[in-house]
């Protein structure tokens, strides 16, 4: 048996199941469960700035530190 038999395999029975699907219905229920309730996040509510030098005038002028919220890698996940 060829060594590129047991994963083509593999890889056959992994995509061969349908993704499970949601109805309308349970799609918002599930929305409603996860996303965070009005006022429930408060990461929101503070006025990010987007640049670092608007930020670092801003923060000289009322004497008050930057926080720096900086990641490497793919824009959709670090890694």
């Amino acid at each position: 048996m060829s060594r590129y038999v047991l994963p083509a395999l593999l890889i056959t029975a992994l995509t061969a199941h349908a993704a499970p699907t949601l109805s309308d219905a349970e799609y918002a229920s599930v929305l409603k469960t996860v996303r965070p309730a009005p006022g429930e996040d408060k990461f929101d509510q503070v006025p990010w700035l987007i640049s670092l030098w608007e930020a670092r005038k801003v923060a000289a002028k009322e004497g008050k530190p930057i926080l720096l919220w900086e990641m490497d890698g793919h824009p959709l996940g670090c890694g």
